[in-house]
């Protein structure tokens, strides 16, 4: 049985594929998770239910998400003594999909944060954020039945790219002046 970071991968899910230009997404897929930090912990699991019943109602039963853990941040570092373990990234890759509550940014030097990490590593270079109207939700559009919107935010390089210096370097100047 496959693992990641020796946590055995759920015997009775199967991972997404991509075959022909469309992704195939079986009946049970395996979704890998990483719970977050702090209010993540209590996000996940209300986000969890929210999950499961939607899955359940959109297809009558049919389908289930088999959820996967996967480690990143305060948990990793305290079962890995890693903020950031090769096996989940690993796992994301072949699962093709996670759901990430937040992460800390550890505070020192010598780690980045974590969301940019697995932004360059993953190469998430797009946030995409389309833009609708749901019939009964009050709306300050005037018309939002018509509206029809996309955002593309880019989400690895510029503010999001993760460059940062400690205080008072010189590198740090540089950048003030610049």
């Amino acid at each position: 049985m496959a693992s990641f970071n020796g946590v055995p991968v759920p015997a009775e899910g199967k991972p997404i594929t991509f075959s022909g230009g469309r992704f195939l997404v079986p009946d049970t897929p395996i979704i890998p998770y990483i719970e977050g930090d702090g209010t993540g912990r209590d996000i996940w699991k209300a986000a969890r239910r929210v999950f499961d019943a939607a899955t359940a109602q959109a297809f009558g039963g049919k389908r289930r998400i088999v959820w996967y853990e996967v480690f990143a941040g305060e948990k990793a570092f305290r079962q890995f003594s890693e903020w950031l373990p090769e096996g989940t990234v690993g796992a994301i890759k072949k699962f093709r999909i996670a759901i990430k509550g937040p992460l800390t940014t550890p505070v020192g030097g010598g780690i980045r944060s974590l969301n940019v990490a697995l932004r360059q590593l993953l190469n998430l270079y797009a946030c995409w954020r389309p833009v609708k109207y749901i019939p009964g939700v009050p709306s300050p559009v005037r018309w939002p039945e018509k509206m029809n919107i996309t955002i593309f935010r880019e989400n690895t390089e510029d503010v999001y790219s993760g460059v940062e210096w400690r205080e008072g370097t010189p590198q740090a100047s540089r950048l003030i002046e610049f």
